[in-house]
């Protein structure tokens, strides 16, 4: 009875071990489809997060059915569902103010209140994360509390702060985005649309900046910046990521 017993159990480690397999896949700019690196992975299923390489390229352990996350600064999340495919594409838009005319209806909502948005969207993922008040008070006096703890050492928990930062440099980045607009830096120093979006790329200001800076302060970085950059229009601009494709298997 018992050698059946270890025998089922084996078998069931063995089919649950064989769902599980290590799968290739890559993230790409939507709109340019280039290689983006530094993605956060993650696996709800399995609770694992990953990062992929400069190369834009990750393998993920995935059973089918498993749905996928692709999150990264600047860009909306993507998902995938896992269907037994030979690789996963994950497609992210970019969030960055585009140089296209378009007509918006409705408001438009603020870096804050986008900000606001999503941490309601995320929150119950969010508060597995939380390490404040670490201290709790029960019949036997003050003590440090275990969800703080589990918060802190746990794989959900890691998982859920690295959320967090994405979820806070993108509001960042919104900022950013809202003082430098393409429109207002084609104002000030009159560029052509050729140049501008190189430009604003080239020479964008920090977040700190952005928030500390003066009216007076701000047009004189972008003049400042734009008569470098007539000097040298290549000074800071980043190579492109190589176009590499994915061998998979058959």
């Amino acid at each position: 009875m018992r050698f059946s017993v270890v025998l089922l159990f084996l078998l069931f480690s063995t089919k649950l071990f064989a769902q599980n397999k290590p799968v290739q896949g890559f993230v790409v700019d939507q709109d340019s489809k280039l290689r983006l690196a530094k993605v956060y992975i993650y696996n709800p299923s399995s609770d694992e997060g990953i990062y992929n390489n400069t190369k834009g390229e990750f393998t993920a352990n995935v059973k089918p059915g498993d749905t996928l996350f692709a999150a990264l600064s600047g860009y909306a999340m993507d998902t995938v569902i896992y269907k037994g495919q030979s690789a996963i594409v994950f497609q992210l838009k970019s969030l960055s103010i585009k140089l296209k005319e378009v007509q918006i209806v409705g408001k438009k909502p603020t870096p804050q209140e986008q900000y606001s948005q999503n941490l309601k969207e995320y929150k119950s993922a969010l508060q597995r994360g939380s390490t404040k008040d670490p201290f709790s008070l029960g019949p036997s006096g003050a003590g440090l509390s275990i969800d703080v703890i589990y918060n802190l050492l746990s794989r959900q928990g890691r998982n859920a702060r690295r959320l967090q930062a994405i979820l806070e440099r993108d509001y960042h980045e919104a900022i950013i985005d809202y003082r430098f607009r393409p429109d207002y830096v084609k104002a000030v120093t009159g560029i052509n649309d050729a140049d501008l979006n190189d430009f604003i790329v080239q020479y964008r200001p920090t977040y700190q900046f952005v928030l500390t800076a003066s009216d007076y302060s701000f047009v004189q970085f972008i003049k400042n910046s734009y008569a470098s950059y007539k000097r040298n229009p290549a000074a800071f601009r980043l190579p492109k990521l190589p176009r590499l494709s994915l061998q998979t298997n058959p």
